[in-house]
């Protein structure tokens, strides 16, 4: 069972402690949704654990193997990274961008193997982009490009699917598909790492959510409330509804949440 554990993990920017001693231990088959306040460490943490930052202290583990002495190929081929805002420069049609997601599996030299084609038909089709596969990738919106940067994710089959804010820029109909999809991803026995915002799609599809403030580990558990909200937002909720129709309504902040 594939398995990526942060151990006592630290990283330090500019003087600041933007992560502090933070360890968790994720398996095959979850959907963890990774909350907290702006400047809380999520995307630090999401970058350690993809092995896209180097921690100044503690460890990030897949399968028991440092992330750092993963050949790069390796890492690559089991483990999927979507960023938060993704730039596309080049005007390659949005087919050859998802088609990218191969590349640790692509032979050196050649074009696409036909092969391929199914698994980029499959994803540009999950992720609402077929009418879009020949459009060059730099006329997309945002919304589009970030579909397409998870499509991408998903083409080379990946065992650990690591995503920030992957919903932000979703209009409602694609935001509740991509959390719908990804938690398909989990129940097929991958590992989905995502930080969100939509607190009610987080506690209707994630199955653990981990709360980061301030840089620390505020909560690790496998139910949203309006006590952990409050903990961690400084805003008064209300919970509404139960299982895949549990939401959240937010009713008024406290001091601390100023602007």
């Amino acid at each position: 069972m594939i398995g990526l554990a942060a151990i006592d993990l630290t990283v330090r920017r500019a003087g600041r402690t933007i992560l502090d001693r933070i360890s968790i231990t994720a398996r095959a088959g979850e959907f963890i949704a990774v909350i907290g306040p702006n400047g809380a460490g999520k995307s630090t943490l999401l970058s350690a654990l993809a092995g896209l930052i180097r921690p100044d202290r503690g460890a990030v583990t897949l399968d028991g193997t440092l992330l750092g002495a993963l050949a790069t190929h390796e890492l690559a081929a089991r483990r999927a990274w979507v960023p938060q805002n993704p730039l596309v420069e080049w005007p390659i049609s949005v087919e050859r961008l998802v088609a990218l997601g191969l590349t640790p599996r692509l032979p050196a030299t050649g074009g696409l193997p036909d092969a391929f084609a199914p698994a980029i038909t499959r994803v540009l089709k999950l992720c609402d982009l077929w009418e879009r596969r020949i459009q060059p990738a730099t006329t997309l919106s945002g919304g589009e490009l970030a579909r397409a940067m998870l499509a991408r994710a998903l083409v080379g089959d990946p065992q650990v699917l690591i995503v920030d804010e992957p919903i932000a820029v979703l209009d409602p109909r694609h935001a509740i598909t991509c959390m719908r999809l990804l938690a398909a991803q989990a129940a097929a026995g991958k590992l989905v790492i995502a930080a969100l915002h939509d607190l009610t799609l987080a506690a209707r599809h994630a199955s653990r959510i981990v709360v980061l403030v301030d840089g620390g580990l505020v909560s690790d558990t496998d139910s949203l409330t309006e006590e952990l909200i409050h903990r961690a937002f400084g805003v008064q909720a209300r919970a509404t509804g139960e299982g895949n129709s549990r939401g959240f309504t937010i009713l008024s902040t406290s001091e601390k949440s100023g602007l």
